[in-house]
């Protein structure tokens, strides 16, 4: 036991502290009102989540993670029920019903799901080695689809969308062929662009091209498909029969544009109303400046105001008249910025880089194939949602609905990410 704690990571611990007391202070400072008075227990509710999660985060660091290992499939198979379980009997809040209720409080099962995933895909591509590239490829990517699915249907696009980076990544440090993950990156690339442009037109530029009609009619997109879809057939059939490479090529990019087009056809009618506005506002924030735009416009008037040392710890203008929705979530930041200014930004960007940087070396550290996916797949977790909501808060990114973690309100994506560290810490402590 004293040889685990000499090997204990101090300084990744110190940090994740560090970044969950900013989180209490800055939660705490969004349910102040104008006048100075605390008008919200949020905090409360963060001191007693970050607490369980510390102890939660030293227990699973002492904990053999080959234990975790065996039991991965189980974890992931309870994590889909969960899933399965939440659109039908969960709570209903902010837009999705991703919460299962459990009396005053509440877990939403999709946070811990990405944990569960991880641990399961590290399992299986160590496991599979052996076995065709284009095999592991198929069936990490079936893996991956189903949770993906199950969090769209609540819908909650923006954790679905953490699944991505994480699969490409994982994958491609397992030895997935890397042609069959830029399959996937350009399908995803040109889905999304199909989407955005037809808004960017009618939005923007205000016109409407031909090919943006096809793009939004479902009949005519339909028709598109069929015709991509016969086109990569045929050529296929040509590569079979002929063997010759550049019908392979052309096979791999109608294939590709006959995805995107899936994903088109699919994202018009899956997404709702307000998501396609968080698309259109983040092409241009004044097009509904009082309504979908406002979040992020508010937003960047806050980290403005706050300059170099900002307005003071509960002097925001911001956050305590109201401005700002969101305020003790996904907009944290926000707060921080206007109120500790650029310094205090720059603190919090320091304990996450240092975090980044833990993690990284606990993945090159560790001679087992499976610890070393595991920290992989969890680094790339925490680097995306820094990046997007930080991104999301200066409006370089669509708003999106990822949390800061560690920062932002809420006791799932807390107790998840200290889960998260904690698995990580128990890699380290069993590596020679």
């Amino acid at each position: 036991m004293n040889k685990n704690f000499a090997k204990f990571d101090y300084l990744l611990f110190f940090s994740v502290i560090a970044l969950s007391f900013i989180g209490v202070l800055f939660i705490y400072s969004s349910g102040v009102n104008s006048d100075g008075v605390s008008t919200s227990i949020e905090f409360i509710r963060q001191i007693i989540w970050a607490g369980t999660g510390v102890i939660l985060l030293v227990l699973v660091s002492l904990y053999d993670y080959n234990k975790i290992k065996e039991y991965s499939v189980v974890i992931y198979a309870v994590g889909i029920l969960l899933l399965i379980y939440t659109p039908f009997f969960g709570k209903f809040a902010k837009g999705a019903k991703s919460w299962i209720g459990i009396g005053p409080f509440g877990i939403q099962p999709s946070e811990f799901m990405k944990v569960a995933y991880i641990i399961f895909l590290a399992f299986y591509l160590e496991r599979s080695q052996k076995e065709t590239e284009f095999k592991r490829f198929i069936r990490a990517g079936i893996i991956t689809i189903i949770p993906m699915l199950l969090i769209l249907l609540q819908p909650d696009l923006g954790t679905a969308s953490v699944y991505i980076p994480v699969f490409l990544i994982m994958c491609y440090v397992a030895g997935v062929k890397l042609q069959y993950l830029m399959f996937v990156a350009l399908v995803l690339l040109f889905g999304l662009l199909g989407l955005l442009f037809p808004m960017w037109e009618s939005y923007v530029i205000k016109e409407v091209s031909p090919f943006s009609r096809v793009l939004t009619n479902t009949t005519y997109s339909i028709i598109l498909f069929a015709i991509l879809l016969t086109v990569t057939i045929l050529f296929a059939l040509g590569f079979f029969l002929f063997r010759k490479k550049y019908y392979y090529w052309l096979v791999f990019v109608f294939a590709i544009l006959c995805c995107a087009t899936v994903i088109c056809i699919a994202g018009l009618k899956v997404l709702k109303p307000y998501q396609m506005m968080r698309l259109i506002v983040f092409l241009n924030p004044n097009i509904d400046a009082l309504d979908a735009g406002w979040n992020i416009n508010q937003s960047m008037i806050a980290i403005g105001a706050g300059g170099l040392h900002g307005t003071g710890f509960l002097k925001g203008t911001q956050s305590h008249y109201k401005f700002l929705p969101e305020q003790s979530t996904d907009f944290i930041f926000s707060i921080l910025s206007e109120e500790w200014g650029f310094i205090g930004g720059l603190i919090v960007f320091v304990l996450y880089i240092m975090i980044f940087r833990r993690i990284r070396k606990a993945a090159l550290r560790c001679a087992d194939f499976y610890g070393k996916l595991v920290c992989i797949g969890m680094l790339v977790i925490f680097m995306y949602h820094f990046m997007i909501n930080i991104g999301m808060v200066m409006g370089i990114m669509p708003i999106m609905g990822i949390p800061l973690l560690f920062l932002s309100y809420g006791g799932s994506s807390l107790w998840a990410a200290m889960l998260s560290i904690g698995i990580v810490m128990g890699i380290q402590l069993r590596q020679i």
